[in-house]
């Protein structure tokens, strides 16, 4: 290993008028071993000798810059495929981009370059639809080989750009291949298929996103396909990614996939021999839990050779080089995208455009438009007023949601009157969540209480020291990069208590939680009721207590946000179902009164997605088991109730 000067810019490959191979050999020339497999991690250390800084290159895009700030937010991709729209798809991944660059160069500027602040994004998800039942089919493109690979070409392009030196940013088609549910098999599942179908069905939509998008890197997925890891086989990473479709960038495992292959897979006895295996295979990065570590005792062990992680280093290293990782700002052309162009008009405008284009009508018996005569509308349903309903997963944080009874109200604010209940639960075994109301919400147990609770808020994790901000809020809401309590908790960790008692109008069964990320508890009358630490995803943690009607119990709630140096998202809803019994009867009331019903039914990223812990009937692990409206049917009674509606108007749900 050559000798480091005293000052690491002046080593060979920071000079940016070497040749790109160069450059990437003499870095990967000065690395240990053990410095060469961290680099194989996706939080891959900085090397401080060489002033190499850390990358971590996991980041979320599917329709949005998920989980770093406030993005323009798009319909999911499922809803971008329903526009059949190249050139919108192509639009809106290059605003994508344009986000993705200014939100990564504002952090860096900070000195952050943590998870979620990278330009390596592991999108689009080119995997086909092929089963409605798949919990994950929203982030899909449809069930259509050549739709598929169109869109999603389109997509690699826009995120990548069309400069002939650097590129804007990286995309990573994925899962390949033979990926699509189920979601509580995927660690150990062998999906099983013909040739004819492999290469009808399963591999064009990567092959478009490779030959025609020039995609910089892929993903394997968790599953086995034809009875090999994909994430370790030869025949998928090289005879036919590489050698067939002539790839030259590199591989990232799927997170925790490396792992599978012995430990849920079980073609292996031990993680080094499944690190070796997938590196010879032709996966490059690890996403997951540290098993690439062990490829330095695979080297020792003479199961692989330091050349074969040369040779992976080699592909990860040139893609952060043609990012300009490596270079003087003002060589690389993205690198001064404005902070301004994050959520601008026009990205704002292009949303609802796709918005627009994404609509499907099913059938139309003449009810729509609304004739303009109707004057109660009555919107019913646990997804009218949900957010989360309308951000699906890998989200970003939206600056405004528009529920649809939100749009509705505007739209009908000079002719109609809306009304809205919530109905039933999403499911058996699913409550339906909605804001616990500042009415609910005292600040002392004393009849003439005023409304809401007493919020203490702390510059700092731990609850130390002098609050910094006190006050009665009228309900508990926090997402720190729309409305932080104060502009400095935007960025910075800090942590907060809410104190007071909730009051519930009638005696009943309730379901009491919160949606949020990071740390957060509630203590209900001096029961530690909820507790959780979410690293990943924004959730509901909840509790059924049976609560009696006009007795106010003590409500404490703490939160803390993320570490200092971290992602810096902090999102905290206090949220309740009430007895169903009684959402019903408001439902039901609602109905009877309204000329025209409008309900809004059906799935929500709370039951299907990502390998969830759902288990409730109709649902397992994130999947559907049937595609039938969930259990129970609300749509029966409340479509009964509309036909004894005396008004000529009303039509039979």
């Amino acid at each position: 290993m050559p000798e480091n000067p005293e000052n690491p810019k002046d080593l060979p490959f920071w000079n940016p008028d070497l040749p790109l191979r160069e450059r990437v050999d003499d870095l990967i020339s000065r690395l240990t071993l053990e410095e060469k497999v961290a680099q194989m991690l996706h939080a891959a250390p900085g090397v401080e000798r060489l002033g190499l800084p850390q990358y971590n290159w996991w980041n979320e895009a599917l329709h949005g810059v998920a989980w770093a700030g406030v993005a323009t937010v798009f319909p999911e991709p499922i809803g971008l495929a329903a526009t059949w729209d190249v050139d919108l798809m192509d639009r809106v991944a290059r605003a994508i981009s344009d986000e993705a660059r200014a939100k990564h160069h504002e952090f860096v500027r900070n000195g952050r370059r943590e998870i979620f602040q990278g330009l390596t994004f592991w999108s689009p998800n080119v995997n086909l639809f092929r089963d409605p039942r798949w919990g994950r089919g929203m982030e899909t493109y449809g069930e259509d080989p050549y739709l598929t690979g169109t869109l999603g070409a389109a997509f690699v392009r826009g995120l990548q750009g069309d400069d002939p030196v650097y590129l804007k940013t990286v995309a990573t088609p994925k899962h390949y291949v033979v990926h699509s549910g189920p979601e509580p098999e995927r660690h150990r599942f062998d999906a099983v298929v013909d040739e004819r179908d492999l290469r009808e069905s399963y591999l064009p939509a990567f092959e478009l996103s490779v030959k025609r998008g020039e995609a910089e890197s892929v993903m394997c997925a968790y599953n086995r396909t034809l009875h090999e890891a994909c994430c370790s086989s030869r025949r998928l990473l090289q005879q036919i990614l590489r050698e067939e479709w002539g790839f030259r960038g590199y591989v990232v495992s799927d997170c925790g996939a490396i792992d599978d292959i012995w430990r849920g897979h079980k073609l292996v006895s031990s993680e080094v021999e499944a690190a070796a295996r997938a590196l010879l295979a032709g996966t490059d990065l690890e996403c997951g839990e540290r098993a690439y570590l062990a490829l330095a005792e695979a080297v020792r062990q003479g199961l692989i050779r330091e050349e074969d992680v040369d040779t992976a280093l080699r592909r990860l290293f040139t893609a952060r080089f043609r990012l300009g990782m490596f270079d003087p700002p003002e060589r690389v052309p993205h690198a001064h995208t404005p902070f301004w162009v994050v959520n601008c008009p026009e990205h704002r405008a292009l949303a609802l455009e796709a918005a627009h284009k994404s609509t499907v009508l099913l059938k139309n018996d003449g009810l729509l438009p609304l004739d303009r005569a109707v004057q109660r509308v009555a919107v019913l349903g646990p997804n009218a007023d949900d957010e989360l309903v309308l951000v699906g997963n890998y989200e970003g944080t939206p600056s405004r949601s528009w529920t649809l009874l939100d749009g509705l109200r505007e739209k009908l604010s000079e002719t109609a009157e809306v009304r809205f209940a919530l109905g039933p639960d999403l499911a058996e075994g699913m409550p339906a969540f909605e804001r616990v109301p500042s009415s609910a919400l005292r600040t002392d147990a004393t009849p003439d209480a005023p409304t809401g609770l007493r919020a203490t808020y702390f510059d700092n994790r731990e609850f130390r020291g002098q609050p910094v901000l006190e006050r009665i809020e009228p309900e508990l809401r926090v997402v720190s990069t729309v409305n932080p309590p104060l502009p400095e908790f935007r960025d910075k960790p800090f942590s907060a208590r809410w104190e007071g008692f909730l009051l519930v109008p009638e005696t009943g069964d309730y379901t009491i939680g919160a949606y949020g990320f990071k740390t957060f508890r509630i203590v209900l009358d001096g029961r530690e009721i909820v507790r959780s630490d979410e690293h990943h995803k924004r959730k509901v943690v909840y509790e059924r207590v049976h609560l009696e009607g006009g007795r106010a119990v003590p409500l404490l709630v703490e939160f803390q946000s993320a570490e200092a140096g971290t992602q810096h998202r902090a999102d905290l809803q206090l949220v309740w179902s009430r007895p169903e019994s009684s959402r019903v009867r408001e439902a039901l009331d609602v109905a009877a009164w309204a000329e025209v019903v409008i309900l809004a039914l059906g799935l929500s990223p709370r039951l299907e997605g990502e390998e969830m812990p759902v288990d409730i009937p109709g649902f397992r692990g994130g999947d559907r088991l049937d595609i039938a409206l969930p259990p129970p049917d609300p749509a029966a009674f409340l479509g009964a109730s509309c036909r004894t509606v005396s008004q000529d108007r009303t039509r039979p749900l």
